[in-house]
């Protein structure tokens, strides 16, 4: 009834409502519950619709009416009171029921609640699953180790990082090995959705009816995407609330990625045991071998180690958990077997396979720190990889070092230096000293060795690559390079060439140099008019501090960045004139890459350390840089050079010890003012090697002075440093064939046929002897001359002594 209509009725006549006792209007009086006014006319039934004639009535119209024929008597006339008397009388029922029993739902109220449930947890997990985000990746997942390897690729130097771990591709592992670890860890991993909740309610049962039962592993029911998932997003808490992301999450991830990602991604980020993340690392660790190597019974033991790997180690566990461990190898095999995956006869043809002893990580300890520190500053310094991207992990760097040549100059300094030190009895003396080294192919760059240290565990600085020590006379050859380079005169005007007399006299005043300067030679020893040459030889300093000059402080220093010096060293100040006698400070491995040019005509390369470098797995291999070299100087200029070290390495000169080697070599001496260190620097055509030596206070890193190291009254370069380089060269160049120098040294720079300096004329008048009474029976007298000669090599004592031992 509209509101007009209520306002036009306000009894309500002739309006039905709900409950009220009426009945159609087309019914007669006598059918309805109330009598009809007399004055109220009957409103005629409704015309039928146009075209339809009028149908019968419904025959159950009756039966429907509230109080039709089918009402009981003394019931209610409507459907709501009749509702409400049944539930009065079931309530009624109910009261009627014993207290316990009252206590039970009825069946309606069960069905409410679980459908509330249903709806509520529906709900709820839609929730959950739509505001658990697939989170980034955690830190630890993405750690990985940098593995390092010498020359060869295969032998192993270090690895770095906090968590070993090198990650490999799929594709990489063999089909085995996954199938054995699919069926190790989750039977059903290529057909579940990411989660097996009937596995998860399977391992809670065995949990709960094993309770109490002493050493039975728990069971954790998650599949291999969950395990992914908290190894890769998540952490290895023990909590519901990550338990409940973990869930969620693996749901996602399955959707998101593909079966053969999780698998790689699970194997690359399990755990193993003996420090090894992934499956690459732990291949390893047990046998020593690639993954890419395992073979069926391997795989399998890998994926018996996923459950308990510390405690199925068969080298270390105790022989309970070993035949736990062999019982868990027979549950995976045979797995793969029920799964399809093996036939049976393979199946019965496997035996266990043999598992190394655990090795020591292959950390940073002994030469392998020193070895790591120089690739890794030459893949910074050349820009082919920053710190932050190299300290990432996961590279795989094969290095330019060869094993055997490291080997042998380690032992060169243990045998020639560490053996004759005597800390006890000589404990001011024979403490604190280091030494630096470094060995560079002449022809390519490559740095073949080094040596930074006793031990990189002990002393963690790199000697080899410290630019603090003075290098001294060891400078001298780059000198005399500057001064054949051009037209270079002396002050009075004459071309320099090796064999340009200058005055020798000890504390001589250099003429025209920036500041005063009057050095003394060794032993304060004056050498009158001598040659470049022969300067060279016997180590003048009065000689070379002029020749400096006379070159140009500015073209030496130009002249030595060319062939090797980095422009940033300290003591390669032009203003300065005692620059000239060796008060830069380069590296070993900065030296010898000058004396490399030297032995390559003049030609540098930049010395390098690494041949290959990947991130397997990712695809990511950066470019190396081209290793040309450029012309330092000339190759006459060089050639000279290496002609005038050839004398400086024989009888006469201050490196004669080096003759032990037994090969055409060239190489040059140094030592410092105060004996604060003392050098060797030499090469042959195929490898130029530099060797220092020095004493450095541990606590306030001060220099010390050499002398009385090992019982020498002064250490000069002739003595340990130049007997290391022998002992190593031998070694490293054993076996390969001897080279020759091809020297094209230009005219002035050889040694005239009849020079003063050849005075063995000594020798000569012992032959003369021959014409004496019964010559013939001394023919062996020929034989005195060779025995003579070494000798004659004691007569220039007056120089740095030559002698290799005390």
């Amino acid at each position: 009834m509209t509101r007009a209509q209520r306002a036009n009725n306000p009894a309500g006549k002739g309006h039905h409502r709900p409950g009220q006792d009426t009945a159609t209007r087309a019914d007669p009086p006598a059918q309805r519950g109330t009598a009809t006014a007399p004055d109220a006319p009957a409103r005629p039934a409704p015309a039928p619709a146009p075209g339809r004639a009028p149908g019968p009535r419904r025959p159950d119209r009756e039966n429907d009416r509230p109080d039709g024929p089918g009402t009981p008597p003394g019931a209610p006339g409507t459907r709501r009171d009749r509702r409400r008397l049944r539930r009065r009388a079931r309530r009624d029922h109910r009261r009627s029921l014993p207290r316990w029993r009252r206590t039970v739902p009825t069946w309606r109220t069960s069905l409410t609640l679980l459908g509330g449930g249903l709806l509520l947890s529906t709900g709820t997990f839609a929730a959950l699953y739509l505001a658990v985000p697939v989170p980034d990746p955690n830190a630890h997942a993405l750690a990985q180790s940098n593995v390092y390897y010498y020359a060869d690729g295969i032998t192993e130097i270090a690895r770095t990082g906090a968590v070993n771990r090198e990650d490999v591709a799929l594709d990489q592992v063999p089909v085995h090995v996954r199938d054995a670890v699919v069926s190790a860890e989750d039977r059903t991993f290529f057909r579940n959705r990411g989660i097996d909740l009937k596995g998860m309610v399977r391992a809670a049962w065995q949990n709960v009816s094993h309770l109490g039962q002493g050493g039975r592993a728990f069971q954790g029911g998650s599949t291999i995407t969950q395990q992914y998932v908290k190894n890769y997003y998540l952490t290895q808490e023990q909590t519901l609330s990550r338990k409940a992301r973990e869930l969620f999450i693996s749901l996602k991830v399955d959707r998101q990625d593909s079966k053969d990602e999780i698998l790689a991604g699970y194997l690359n980020t399990s755990y193993f045991g003996r420090s090894a993340y992934g499956i690459q690392t732990a291949a390893r660790a047990y046998f020593g071998t690639d993954a890419a190597h395992l073979d069926l019974a391997q795989g399998a033991y890998l994926a018996a180690l996923l459950q308990a790997p510390s405690a199925y180690d068969v080298k270390t566990a105790s022989p309970a958990n070993r035949e736990k461990a062999v019982a868990r190898w027979n549950y995976v095999l045979d797995g793969m077997v029920s799964l399809g995956l093996l036939d049976q006869a393979t199946r019965a043809a496997t035996a266990f396979p043999e598992v190394l002893d655990p090795q020591p990580a292959g950390g940073l300890e002994g030469q392998a720190g020193y070895l790591v520190d120089i690739a890794d500053d030459w893949l910074t310094q050349t820009g082919v990889l920053d710190t932050a991207t190299l300290k990432a992990g996961g590279w795989r760097i094969t290095t330019t070092f060869d094993k055997n040549r490291q080997d042998a100059f380690v032992n060169a300094v243990k045998q020639e230096l560490t053996a004759e030190l005597d800390p006890v009895k000589r404990p001011r003396t024979d403490t604190d000293v280091r030494v630096a080294g470094a060995s560079v192919e002449p022809g390519t760059g490559r740095i073949v060795a080094a040596y930074g240290g006793p031990d990189y565990a002990v002393q963690p600085y790199n000697d080899a690559l410290r630019q603090d020590n003075q290098v001294g006379s060891t400078f001298k050859p780059i000198d005399l390079a500057a001064a054949l380079e051009g037209d270079r005169t002396t002050q009075d005007g004459k071309p320099i060439t090796t064999q340009t007399p200058y005055d020798g006299t000890s504390g001589r005043l250099v003429v025209g140099g920036p500041t005063p300067y009057a050095p003394p030679n060794e032993d304060n020893e004056n050498h009158g008019q001598i040659t470049l040459r022969e300067a060279m030889m016997r180590s003048v300093n009065s000689v070379y501090a002029q020749l400096g000059i006379d070159a140009g402080l500015d073209n030496v220093r130009r002249t030595a960045i060319r062939l090797g010096l980095p422009d940033s060293l300290q003591g390669m100040d032009p203003d300065h004139s005692s620059m000239t006698l060796g008060t830069a400070t380069p590296s070993a491995l900065d030296l010898a890459a000058v004396y490399a040019a030297l032995a390559n005509h003049g030609q540098a390369f930049r010395p390098w350390a690494v041949t290959a470098l990947e991130r397997p797995g990712t695809g990511d291999r950066p470019a190396l840089p081209a290793h040309d070299a450029t012309t330092a100087v000339s190759r006459t200029s060089a050639d000279a050079v290496t002609d005038v070290l050839r004398d400086t390495v024989g009888p006469r000169g201050t490196g004669a010890t080096a003759q032990a080697l037994g090969r055409p070599a060239a190489g040059k001496t140094g030592t410092t003012d105060d004996n604060r260190s003392a050098w060797f620097a030499g090469y042959t055509p195929e490898l130029a090697t530099v060797v220092g030596l020095f004493r450095e206070n541990k606590k306030t890193h001060a220099k010390e002075s050499l002398a009385g190291t090992a019982g020498y009254e002064r250490v000069n370069g002739g003595t340990f440093p130049a007997r290391i380089w022998t002992s190593y060269m031998g070694a490293a160049l054993g076996g390969s064939p001897v080279g020759q120098f091809d020297l094209q040294p230009g005219p002035g720079n050889t040694e005239p046929p009849t020079p003063s300096p050849q005075p063995p004329a000594a020798p000569k008048p012992k032959p003369k002897p021959k014409p004496q009474p019964k010559p013939k029976p001394k023919a062996p007298a020929v034989k005195r001359p060779a025995a003579a000669r070494p000798a004659a090599a004691p007569a220039p004592a007056p120089g740095p002594p030559p002698a290799p031992r005390p």
